[in-house]
């Protein structure tokens, strides 16, 4: 795999790329995830390392084929990994070059991004201009940002909370460095939620409700980021979620919504790779939020957002004065952004439905869409009230009756009718949602005194739920037997933890032994609920 081969040709240019025997190195496929970040391996003796330079963590270019990607340097001192005489990539940085193994591939030190000086200005807490967004969010979508760099924007930006004119700047920025949807229609809806409450998947209700209503819903859902479900995680228990875009395309014309994971569509690529550094730093600053979220909905076409923020004691927005800042950001970007938005402010006091995580939630989904006697009441009524507003932006439907008509097509079955239809497009998988096969690993939490459920935390909730391996353990999770205001004995269940791993098991078991997440106390000190439905 060293032997040196004739030049490749640039279709772009019809020249020739530099060919010297030290310059031009096999390709290997190194088998390791690395996340939204490109990465190469080079043998520590391998004479284009030595010649070149380079060193870890160094940035560099890669050359092959037509193609040109950036990569952050990793040294190894195994030949099983990579040789001397070959350029190991990461999975997803080997895909992005088209080629076969053992196909050469030049490699030069990486120009320094064109937004570096911008970077420096942020992170000396200065206010940046639009071109300065525009430049940095191009050069994180085009991976030229190392995990350093990356990590010193998002804490930035965090740190000096970005005004509203730059928020602006960030999502419009966002928005502009992919690919945008064109539906060809007026009227396009979605809804999110800011996150934080587990167990909330109104949207794989309100999708199929609004879609049989006949409104265009082409919902993208990001993966859970540090909740144990996201939209795209729990929809994968269903169907696949991770659909080329013309796919995507013709499944929203055919069936009017679907409800796939938009890594896949190259809807605003900036985000996905901000993501990546947000997750593990359990970064989530408005600025951010509101560039994320807003950036994602208008690239995927919409002209009309429902947008949920819950609040309570545990999740991200904990009082109203907070939750109407917020939602003047929204706003604010969204009306500079031509978006329509309705923001609705929700009870964010406990989670939503039984289940946390993917198996459980989508259990919890399939038993409303069935009208099962056992379906979570709170999922069934927020999701009506949900897709209700979304209704109500049909010029055809007077305010207020959102509301009766979604509950009519939940309750006549149409919307049963019109999920199973997105699933079978989207392409089944076996889930019996009636005996879902859960975690076999499971344990109990109880109740040490008796009283009334008066405190339910979220945060430790679900970090329990991905102690117990949760999202990337499916069939993991925990199932709630109790929730805000229920009556307990002493020794009666609160939850139920289901684990497919003994260490899983034994990690969440420790946390539930320094905190189960429940206050019992009197039915007085059940805290009062903010909505505005």
């Amino acid at each position: 795999m060293t032997a040196v081969t004739p030049p490749d040709t640039t279709p772009e240019s019809g020249m020739p790329e530099p060919n010297t025997s030290l310059a031009r190195l096999a390709l290997r496929r190194v088998l390791i995830d690395t996340y939204h970040e490109n990465v190469a391996y080079m043998h520590r003796d391998c004479e284009v390392y030595r010649a070149e330079g380079f060193k870890a963590l160094s940035k560099i270019e890669i050359r092959t084929n037509g193609h040109s990607i950036l990569a952050t340097l990793n040294v190894v001192d195994d030949q099983a990994i990579v040789a001397c005489g070959e350029l190991g990539l990461s999975k997803s940085a080997f895909a992005q070059l088209d080629v076969l193994e053992g196909h050469t591939a030049t490699v030069a030190q990486a120009e320094p991004p064109a937004s570096i000086g911008a970077l420096h200005r942020k992170i000396d807490g200065e206010r940046l201009r639009a071109e300065d967004f525009r430049s940095i969010v191009q050069d994180i979508a085009n991976h030229r940002y190392s995990k350093i760099e990356l990590t010193a924007f998002v804490v930035a930006c965090d740190r000096d909370e970005l005004d509203r004119e730059e928020v602006f700047f960030l999502t419009d920025s966002m928005v502009g460095a992919g690919r945008r949807l064109n539906w060809q229609e007026s009227l396009v809806v979605d809804k999110h939620c800011i996150g934080g409450i587990p167990g909330n998947r109104t949207s794989m209700l309100i999708v199929p409700i609004v879609a049989a209503h006949g409104m265009l819903c082409p919902k993208t859902s990001s993966r859970a980021i540090t909740s144990p479900a996201g939209t795209a995680d729990t929809m994968e228990v269903l169907a696949n979620v991770e659909l080329p875009i013309e796919q995507l395309q013709t499944i929203v014309r055919a069936h009017r919504g679907c409800l796939a994971w938009g890594g896949t569509a190259h809807l605003s690529p900036a985000d996905e790779v901000l993501i990546s550094v947000e997750r593990p730093l359990s970064l989530d600053s408005p600025g951010q939020m509101v560039a994320s979220i807003l950036s994602k909905k208008i690239a995927a076409g919409s002209s009309h957002l429902v947008l949920d923020i819950p609040i309570g004691p545990t999740a991200k927005v904990r009082s109203m004065p907070d939750a109407q800042r917020l939602r003047r950001l929204f706003e604010y970007v969204a009306k500079r952004m031509q978006l329509s938005l309705d923001v609705v402010i929700t009870d964010g006091r406990q989670p939503v439905g039984n289940g946390i995580g993917p198996v459980l939630e989508a259990r919890d989904v399939m038993q409303v869409l069935e009208n099962d006697p056992r379906a979570p009441m709170d999922l069934r009524q927020k999701a009506l009230r949900l897709a209700g507003r979304l209704i109500e932006c049909d010029p055809d439907v007077r305010g207020g009756d959102g509301f009766a008509i979604a509950r009519d097509i939940l309750d006549s079955g149409r919307a049963l009718a019109k999920m199973n239809d997105i699933i079978q497009a989207q392409g089944s998988k076996s889930f019996n949602h009636k005996q879902p096969r859960l975690g076999a690993l499971t344990f109990e939490v109880c109740a040490r005194s008796a009283g009334v459920v008066t405190g339910i935390d979220n945060l430790q909730l679900a970090r329990i739920a991905g102690l117990a391996g949760a999202p990337k353990v499916p069939n993991a999770g925990v199932d709630l037997l109790r929730k805000l205001g229920d009556e307990v004995q002493v020794g009666q269940p609160l939850y139920r933890v289901h684990a497919s791993y003994a260490a899983d098991l034994e990690f969440a078991r420790q946390a539930c032994a320094r905190s189960s997440g429940y206050t019992i106390g009197s039915a007085s000190e059940v805290p009062h609920v903010y909505v505005e439905f």
